[in-house]
């Protein structure tokens, strides 16, 4: 690997007199001193690219060569059962984080969107120009209901609240509240906006400082987590085949067995500790969405 290394570092320098020829070139009239192609060939880096979204997308993939080592390893076929067996769960929580960075992506949109739209406002722009105006974002293709209603005179209360279905979107129904109070009863609409922005982004710093301080907690739980395989390494390295024991043999399979056991509990038991403190997002929802009218009334008041 060290040799390879070198050589691709090398390569760009390999050719005899580039700069040489160059020069001649320049200086002779003979041609173009336009450099060579780039290095790596674009061919390449689009490869590399295309190789690098596939890992992404299917992250979960590396469990089957991390079970295939430890499988030849320990002389037996349990370990890559066991990958196989973790694919989905890893899966699944790689799934979940995706839609939890999606939410968040959507929330921090709405809050933008509601400061961007009573911006417009106060500049003397009409509601609908000034809704129709703003981007997106991550808003997502329901967004353009939204537009489009407040475009051509549609009923843009309604179309908010489509759009406010999705994870982290749920700020629209405030935004169509007070959208809805504004033209009924010619209330501000933007301050209204400014305060359901307000509001929103006050429960998001509050999440944030939670997590922040429930941080301690997930770091602990991780390394207790990884308590096993440090002794199972360090068993290895004196000279006590820890993986033979607990793979060829009926003691070993059955404390195997246990602690495997015993170990996905308690993840899962620290995870559910964890989420509990910090808030469930189906809890949060209901009380952004389901219960809109604290923040509109507050903006419209």
């Amino acid at each position: 690997m060290a040799a390879l290394s070198a050589l691709f570092m090398a390569w760009p320098l390999s050719g005899p007199g580039r700069e040489l020829r160059r020069a001649r070139l320049l200086f002779a009239g003979g041609g173009s001193a336009a450099p060579g192609g780039p290095w790596p060939p674009a061919r390449v880096g689009e490869q590399a690219a295309r190789l690098r979204r596939w890992v992404e997308a299917r992250w979960e993939l590396m469990c089957l060569p991390a079970g295939g080592v430890v499988g030849l390893l320990g002389s037996s076929p349990l370990p890559l059962v066991a990958a196989l067996v973790a694919v989905p769960l890893v899966r699944r929580w790689l799934a979940a984080r995706r839609e939890r960075s999606e939410r968040e992506r959507r929330e921090a949109a709405v809050i933008e969107l509601c400061g961007a739209v009573a911006g417009e406002l106060r500049a003397g722009r009409q509601p609908g120009q000034a809704l129709a105006g703003v981007p997106a974002g991550d808003l997502g293709a329901q967004w353009a209901s939204v537009a489009a209603a407040a475009r051509f005179g549609g009923d843009v209360p309604k179309a908010l609240r489509g759009a406010a279905g999705r994870p982290g979107a749920e700020g629209l129904h405030g935004v169509a509240a007070c959208w809805r109070v504004a033209v009924d009863g010619g209330a501000g609409l933007a301050s209204g906006l400014e305060r359901v922005a307000a509001a929103l982004s006050a429960e998001r710093d509050q999440r944030e400082e939670l997590r922040a301080q429930l941080a301690g907690a997930r770091s602990t739980a991780v390394m207790l987590a990884l308590l096993p395989v440090l002794a199972l390494l360090m068993g290895s390295a004196l000279g006590a085949a820890p993986l033979r024991v607990l793979l060829h043999t009926p003691a070993g399979l059955g404390c195997l067995l246990l602690g495997g056991l015993l170990e996905g509990a308690g993840v899962a038991w620290t995870g559910r500790i964890v989420r509990t403190a910090a808030g469930e997002p189906g809890a949060r929802g209901e009380r952004v969405s389901g219960r809109p009218g604290p923040s509109a009334e507050g903006g419209v008041s």
